[in-house]
This record gives C-alpha cells, structure tokens and sequence, in this order.
C-alpha cells in the first residue's frame, strides 16, 4: 500500500504519534530487558536478532495505520543488520 504525504502537515502519520506508537510497541517491553526472562513473547522463542525483528514487526503493525509499515531494521552490529518486510 502506498500513503500519500498529507499536504497540509507534509507528513505521512504525525510524528509526535509514530513517537508514542514506538514507545509502546517496542521501547516499554523491551528496552533494558533481559528479552528471556522478562519478555513473554522470548519464552518460546529464542531471542535472535531475526526474531526480535519479527517481534517489533508484529508488534507494530498492531498499532501503525493500516499499510503503513514497509520494514523493520535491527542492528546487531555494523555488519550485522536484519531487514524483515513481514515476509
């Protein structure tokens, strides 16, 4: 699906929005968590750099417009970087 930028906020969703869908989504669950022991999700899934791009995906799409994600990038390392588009 493609979105337009809104011509009068030059904005394809509100930032001050997309912020706090962040917050929730991924920053409240899992910023200085043991991702293991503490976030449900991992407790059947090993907590790989793949998976957790998976997680944060999932956990987006609950909350963003219809549509509106196209991908999830996490970096491990410089070298190591998971792109996932919900194949």
């Amino acid at each position: 699906m493609y979105f337009q930028v809104n011509p009068k906020t030059g904005m394809v969703i509100n930032l001050t929005d997309l912020k706090q869908h962040l917050q929730d989504a991924i920053m409240k669950p899992l910023d200085h968590k043991n991702l293991d022991k503490d976030v449900p999700y991992f407790a059947n899934v090993v907590s790989t750099t793949e998976n957790i791009a998976v997680y944060i995906w999932d956990r987006l799409l609950q909350c963003l417009p219809v549509g509106l994600l196209y991908e999830v990038k996490v970096h491990e390392t410089d070298k190591n970087i998971v792109v996932y588009r919900g194949e």
